[in-house]
């Protein structure tokens, strides 16, 4: 079998993360091309992945290119629609980083490319492919817990202003909202789990430590000498995340009503001094919650008609081998099958659109004094089974 040839739009830190499981000259794909409008990042992802790759500062040359099998987006949230939809109209495969979109039109129109097209598309929900995420859906399967009835999840943020706030998420238009950009994994796993779509929802948040209009004076010192942040880990600091320019919420509470009446809430905090999230999951015969720190799914379940009698489990996950806890090299993985042998995705590009939907409707309610907002449903033309 000759290898999928791929060309990466976006050569920041998450393209050089993945595109080393991509690039594999004995196995099933090459990455032969890369695309960055920053001309500091090409000769670094030569020498990062690939020597002999073609680099340009026009993503449109890798679509004109007919070796060219697979486009990867890495590119900022703001530009996945146009991305997307050009190399899907350029007859390309597409794996895109999440969020699919930054508006559900947006999503929309790559939908509608992606069923025009004949090809296929993959959405980037790595978070479905973690060991300790795979456990908690396999015991809600299987009936252990019973029919779910709540999720609720707590996510810190603890490295915030690395990676959100001293670059260009920290202004709304560039990610609409971080309930979406950085939501969007954990509200497609409450989706997930629940094995439901989100209905409405009502959000409150505010930029409650970053931004440059605080009254205690906050800054970043390393800021004030122009120095490099010790906490920008991805080069050269280059925005202060106590700029005017912040206007993307640090302090968000996400209120959802999903299909089949299951409720659903989701914090999340960019200024807390540790980095994790917390899920729990409750049934009518239990419910799970599962531990980031000490890697471990905790069960109760009720083993008679009174809430008393429970029986108490604890799994504990294994440790998996490559970047985000394992997930990214399984699916980089299961995009080649894909490609090669038309393997449905664990996450469909239908559940992608439905994540920013929320996202979407969630600021929307956020800024509107938490009115109830509904969401948009799926785009009729959507394959059923892509959904």
């Amino acid at each position: 079998m000759e290898p999928i040839r791929i060309g990466v739009i976006g050569l920041g830190w998450r393209a050089g993360v993945l595109t080393k499981y991509w690039h594999q000259p004995e196995g099933r794909s090459v990455v032969v091309a890369g695309a960055d409008v920053d001309p500091g990042r090409l000769d670094k992802f030569r020498s990062k992945i690939n020597p002999e790759a073609d680099v340009t500062l026009d993503y449109k040359e890798l679509l004109e290119r007919q070796d060219i099998d697979a486009i990867v987006i890495m590119s900022p949230d703001r530009c996945h629609e146009e991305h997307a939809v050009a190399a899907l109209q350029a007859g390309k495969h597409v794996y895109c980083e999440k969020p699919l979109a930054i508006s559900v039109e947006g999503c929309d129109r790559i939908l509608d490319a992606w069923t025009r097209s004949g090809k296929k598309l993959m959405m980037g929900f790595n978070m479905r492919y973690m060991n300790m995420y795979r456990t908690m859906k396999e015991i809600i399967d299987s009936g252990e817990i019973g029919e779910v009835k709540a999720i609720w999840v707590r996510h810190f943020v603890g490295l915030g202003s690395d990676y959100y706030y001293h670059s260009w998420h920290g202004s709304s238009r560039n990610t609409t909202s971080l309930l979406l950009q950085k939501g969007s994994h954990d509200i497609d796993i409450i989706h997930w789990l629940a094995g439901r779509y989100t209905r409405r929802v009502s959000a409150f948040g505010g930029v409650d430590y970053f931004g440059g209009d605080k009254p205690n004076d906050l800054t970043c010192p390393a800021c004030a000498e122009k120095a490099r942040c010790p906490e920008a880990r991805f080069g050269p600091l280059t925005q202060c995340a106590f700029r005017e320019e912040v206007d993307v919420e640090d302090n968000s509470m996400l209120i959802m009503e999903l299909e089949g009446g299951i409720k659903a809430s989701y914090m999340q905090c960019h200024f807390t001094p540790d980095y994790q999230r917390n899920y729990t999951i409750i049934g009518t015969e239990g419910r799970i919650e599962n531990s980031e720190p000490e890697n471990r799914v905790y069960v109760k379940s009720r083993r008679s008609g009174t809430w008393r009698d429970l029986s108490d489990r604890i799994y504990e996950i294994k440790a998996a081998q490559g970047s985000h806890n394992g997930a990214d090299p399984k699916i980089c993985g299961d995009f080649i099958d894909m490609i090669v042998h038309g393997t449905e995705p664990i996450a469909s590009p239908g559940d992608g659109r439905m994540s920013v939907a929320v996202g979407c409707a969630a600021a929307e309610s956020m800024r509107s004094g938490g009115r109830v907002v509904a969401i948009k449903p799926l785009h009729e033309r959507v394959p059923t089974q892509a959904l």
